[in-house]
């Protein structure tokens, strides 16, 4: 069974892999972890501009740890899910000051830097060292979901059955098992996907038990779309886009000007200064922050 889906995964992700830059060799470990933190819950299209930039102005860990974090939030733009700019200046300064500079190779090691988890740990040891690891994104869950135990859809969150699942479908030779991670998650991205899925065009279709079994529709809990108009998040993303452009402190006044509903204007706010991507100074002043 396992060789069944390496072969013709592997052999199709050579053939039609995207051209990425976190994929070259130049990007390097660093470059591969700033892609992970970038790519979560945002699309290529968005993360490749910002990427750029990023590696441009910080090529390595310590360029970036010697920066305020308030930096890295301003140079995250409109990426959204702040907090993984942060959490990526975390980082940083732990590679720094921990590991001389270097992302370390180590799996244990990569796991224990601030900001990272399971998912993140997993994807820099495979894609950057080529180490033998269950990377497990979504796009990757939906293909063994349909592949392999034949449902629509994955739970909502990952769980001990699917992971298991994963371990057990891993190549044994560490080089083929990396290659094997990132050639199921392009397929998930570009082929298995949530919608109007290309099972024309799918390396292990005549084999995928889901398509075998007349593709039966989702029986798990509704799937809800994400909602921004209207939310938190909006609200947040407009506070934010103000002190980014901001090179001084801002004045409560500026802020209130961006959202028309006060209480939900001042949770939002609030919601930043608490997980520390705003900094209220004296006076009714606010900035990214500065430590």
């Amino acid at each position: 069974m396992t060789e069944k889906l390496h072969v013709p995964v592997i052999a199709w992700f050579d053939a039609h892999a995207r051209d990425l830059p976190w994929r070259r060799p130049e990007a390097g470990p660093w470059g591969v972890m700033v892609s992970e933190f970038m790519l979560q819950q945002t699309p290529v299209s968005r993360v490749l501009p910002v990427y750029e930039q990023w590696l441009a102005r910080w090529p390595r860990p310590a360029d970036l740890a010697k920066e305020a974090p308030g930096e890295a939030v301003r140079a995250w733009g409109r990426l959204g899910y702040p907090r993984r700019a942060l959490r990526l200046h975390g980082a940083a300064v732990a590679i720094t000051e921990r590991h001389g500079g270097d992302v370390p190779t180590d799996h244990a090691q990569l796991l224990a830097l601030p900001g990272i988890g399971e998912y993140t740990a997993a994807a820099v040891a495979s894609f950057a060292y080529g180490q033998r690891h269950p990377v497990l994104d979504t796009n990757v869950r939906r293909v063994l979901a349909r592949a392999v135990t034949g449902v629509q859809y994955p739970p909502n969150a990952t769980t001990a059955a699917e992971r298991r699942l994963a371990r057990e479908l891993l190549p044994e030779e560490d080089g083929t098992a990396a290659r094997w991670a990132a050639a199921s998650m392009e397929l998930g991205a570009l082929v298995c996907t949530a919608r109007n899925e290309g099972c024309a065009r799918c390396p292990i279709a005549a084999q995928c038990a889901w398509r075998l079994a007349g593709k039966p529709e989702h029986a798990g809990p509704p799937r809800r779309g994400q909602t921004y108009a209207g939310t938190d998040r909006q609200v947040r993303g407009k506070l934010l886009a103000v002190l980014r452009e901001a090179h001084a402190p801002v004045p409560q006044a500026l802020l209130d000007r961006v959202w028309h509903e006060p209480v939900q204007r001042a949770r939002a706010l609030d919601g930043l200064v608490t997980d520390g991507l705003v900094e209220p100074l004296a006076g009714g002043l606010y900035r990214l922050p500065s430590t």
